[in-house]
């Protein structure tokens, strides 16, 4: 794993592995994948693992989760009985290398990386932008590539991906900044978070906690507290 250091703003931890034919505790069944898609997969989970790690999250308690827009989002496995804040996370892969970016709680982030070098056909740039900003991009065609990895960073930090068309998205008003690391044009993008979809074991954390916060004399029927009556 290389650490890449990140923009200033909330804590962060962005990272990139080499993409290799390896395993995760927390990768997704693929079924008939192909086995590059597969590679790709499990070697973003795994750098996801090792990000994890170097954060203080323990990996065998939590669980990679997705929206309905398939972002993806840590929780709590069910059965540990945790609702505590995890970081908002965020994946990518590009050629040889995967990426992973980590936030503290409270905020969401996307990352995307793209090979520094990688030209961007003309003809393709409306598919990019509209307005002003095409016209612009037009007369700047080299960069062309910061602007779709920037674009594809708010997307995820977002949580909508390609629902949020990259034509309408107007990059002065999101918090996004690129970077080039070695060989990789690299984008980050982060915003205040909204909510996860919660679990039946949040909502009975949250239950339990107002009933708490109502009622001082308020217990969790146990060996204690019956023996006490």
């Amino acid at each position: 794993m290389e650490i890449i250091d990140p923009p200033k703003g909330p804590r962060m931890l962005l990272a990139r592995k080499l993409i290799t034919n390896c395993s995760s505790v927390l990768a997704e069944e693929l079924g008939r994948a192909t086995q590059k898609r597969k590679e790709d997969h499990n070697s973003g989970r795994l750098l996801l693992e090792e990000c994890l790690e170097e954060w203080g999250v323990p990996v065998n308690l939590i669980e990679v989760r997705r929206t309905p827009e398939r972002a993806p989002y840590l929780s709590w496995i069910e059965g540990t009985w945790r609702n505590n804040p995890l970081p908002g996370i965020s994946l990518g892969h590009s050629g040889k290398w995967a990426v992973c970016a980590l936030i503290e709680k409270g905020w969401w982030i996307g990352i995307d990386a793209e090979p520094a070098n990688r030209g961007i056909q003309k003809n393709t740039f409306d598919m990019i932008s509209c307005g002003d900003e095409l016209d612009w991009l037009r007369n700047n065609p080299d960069q062309a590539i910061r602007i779709w990895t920037a674009k594809e960073a708010i997307q995820k930090s977002e949580r909508m991906g390609m629902n949020l068309n990259p034509r309408t998205i107007l990059l002065d008003k999101y918090i996004v900044k690129s970077l080039v690391y070695d060989d990789l044009m690299v984008s980050i993008a982060w915003r205040r978070a909204g909510e996860n979809p919660k679990t039946p074991e949040d909502e009975l954390l949250e239950l339990t906690r107002a009933a708490m916060k109502d009622n001082p004399d308020f217990s969790i029927g146990c060996k204690t507290s019956r023996n006490a009556i």
